[in-house]
């Protein structure tokens, strides 16, 4: 029980620190002059992942851990880590595009378009398998690749604008 809380505990942090570091990214690069794409799907995202992790720590904080999902999911926390560092202050939760600024290639993004999407998929199946919740953990993932579907088009359509102008 203590080590579903703990991770719960982890996790929870780990996405209130991003909001955080995403808001003040987003202020930093609006004020450069970027603007945002799309904004009307951005509650769904946080909606689809504050039920996700809610819902989590409903049905799983007493539930014992299976380790060979846990070391997959710190395995996709490397690869969150990454990605955030290789984009630094560029990167948010929301579709910002800062006109002139070059598409980053390097780190994750020599092998994936959105290694960043790649990850939260990941997650989003992963940390309720930890937990032995196979049926959420298909929910979750059907619901969100419907958001990201939403998302990914939207980012892409964006990415293509800003690169004509």
């Amino acid at each position: 029980m203590i080590g579903a809380i703990l991770l719960l505990g982890f996790v929870t942090a780990e996405r209130l620190a991003e909001l955080v570091l995403a808001r003040r990214n987003t202020a930093q690069l609006i004020g450069q002059g970027a603007v945002e794409f799309a904004p009307e799907h951005y509650r769904l995202v946080v909606a689809l992942h504050a039920i996700w992790l809610g819902g989590l720590w409903l049905i799983a904080w007493n539930r014992p851990i299976e380790w060979a999902w846990l070391a997959l999911f710190a395995a996709l926390q490397v690869l969150r880590v990454w990605v955030l560092a290789t984009l630094g202050p560029c990167w948010t939760t929301r579709i910002i595009i800062l006109p002139g600024a070059p598409l980053v290639t390097n780190g994750p993004y020599r092998f994936l378009k959105h290694p960043n999407y790649t990850v939260v998929a990941g997650e989003i199946a992963v940390l309720p398998l930890v937990f032995g919740l196979p049926l959420y953990a298909v929910a979750f993932s059907i619901l969100n690749g419907i958001v990201l579907y939403i998302r990914i088009s939207a980012e892409n359509a964006a990415l293509k604008g800003a690169s004509n102008t």
